[in-house]
């Protein structure tokens, strides 16, 4: 196929787009505004790259929430269990983690990006690093900020795989979503996705239990009912059990400017039997001592409870279990995008067609984290971004195919 293509964005969508056209013989050029490749994705696998989720497919299409429909698009073409095998065709074996999660055997993203990239390199593709898209010139050439100044690039089609807006330190800013609406692409606003909130912690407790985990809870939010772990932090709270959540706590703030999670505290005890142990006699106990000896509440934990109920709720045993079971803490807002481990936000897929390519553009597609949907942490951000990218590659190839 006689066709030269430009890829703006050098991560997993970006990549896996390049692969697809590369197969085809398309001439394929890379660019990304970063001093190298992938830095996202190796972020992502520095404390063990996360890369698929073992559940029943039927479950894995539920993560993606209201877009699941247009997500089971490209996952029924590229699977997890595709995804899988494509990393073993690398050299990458994985296995299924206690919880269902996926990982390379090496736990590591480095050695699966190095591998992929050699590979892209022999099949001909071209990287251009430090190469930054700023918009379109007149002539609908693509306008890029390189070390050595201004480059217009002009090509047969485009796939524009730009991430979201967090970390911008690693070359997803966001900014892409002006040149896109100017062009009168329809663009959702970026918002925080798998994310920590804001909590207006006492200064007493702030300081005492500032990078404390708590473990072992329940969180429950409407329908929302999970157990795990969180961290508090001076700003308020973070971590897997909060990222979980977090949409929809997120979303809540956003359209009643709060939200308030609940908290069981003990989850291996009912409420009755909390009453049975806190109305034990405590004698000349404190407390403190009392909480811990008869429910083993202490720490954290305890002090979560003297945060948000009231002096006259922690002396009555029977309201104190009620609040043990669900103590409530009101979250102010979520952490600012920068901070998100990904985005909600971006392309609308109204603008898209069922290749992804954007219908008021003819040529230029979108694939990853830059179109509008999220999904929670389990890799299941990283497999659709992957198949997104496949999906994009294979609509280029149709598109290019459909204009000879």
């Amino acid at each position: 196929m006689d066709h030269s293509v430009a890829i703006i964005g050098g991560g997993p969508a970006g990549l896996m787009a390049a692969e697809v056209l590369s197969e085809q013989g398309v001439k394929v050029d890379v660019y990304d505004s970063m001093p190298s490749l992938g830095r996202k994705f190796l972020l992502a696998g520095k404390s063990g790259l996360n890369l698929t989720h073992s559940e029943p497919f039927e479950k894995f299409i539920s993560r993606y929430g209201n877009q699941k429909k247009e997500i089971e698009k490209w996952l029924m073409d590229f699977t997890p269990d595709d995804l899988r095998e494509w990393a073993r065709g690398l050299g990458v074996e994985t296995f299924v983690g206690t919880s269902g999660r996926v990982f390379p055997v090496e736990m590591k993203a480095s050695p699966l990006l190095r591998a992929w990239l050699k590979r892209l390199d022999k099949s001909g593709v071209n990287f251009y690093l430090r190469h930054r898209w700023v918009g379109w010139n007149e002539d609908k050439s693509l306008k890029l900020e390189t070390p050595a100044g201004i480059k217009n690039i002009k090509s047969d089609a485009v796939i524009l795989a730009l991430g979201g807006g967090s970390w911008a330190r690693l070359g997803s800013d966001g900014a892409w979503s002006h040149w896109l609406s100017q062009a009168g692409v329809k663009v959702n606003a970026l918002k925080p996705s798998n994310c920590g909130f804001d909590v207006a912690w006492s200064p007493i407790f702030k300081e005492k239990f500032d990078g404390q985990p708590i473990k072992s809870v329940i969180l429950s939010f409407g329908d929302f009912h999970q157990q795990g772990e969180f961290i508090v932090t001076k700003e308020g709270v973070e971590g897997s059990l909060i990222y979980a959540a977090s949409a929809l706590m997120r979303d809540e703030i956003l359209a009643n400017g709060k939200a308030v999670m609940l908290l069981d505290l003990a989850p291996d005890k009912t409420e009755s039997q909390l009453v049975e142990k806190l109305s034990k006699s405590r004698g000349s106990r404190s407390m403190a001592n009392h909480l811990e000896k008869t429910v083993g509440m202490k720490g954290v934990k305890a002090g979560l409870l003297r945060e948000f109920i009231s002096k006259d709720d922690f002396g009555n045993m029977g309201q104190l279990a009620f609040y043990i079971k669900q103590v409530p803490v009101p979250l102010i807002a979520a952490r600012p995008l920068d901070e998100a481990i990904s985005t909600a936000g971006g392309v609308m897929f109204e603008s898209l067609d069922e290749n992804l390519m954007i219908r008021e553009l003819p040529g230029i597609f979108c694939a990853g984290e830059m179109l509008d949907w999220e999904a929670p942490t389990g890799g299941y951000l990283l497999t659709a971004c992957f198949a997104s990218g496949r999906k994009a590659g294979l609509g280029m190839t149709s598109w290019l195919e459909s204009r000879k």
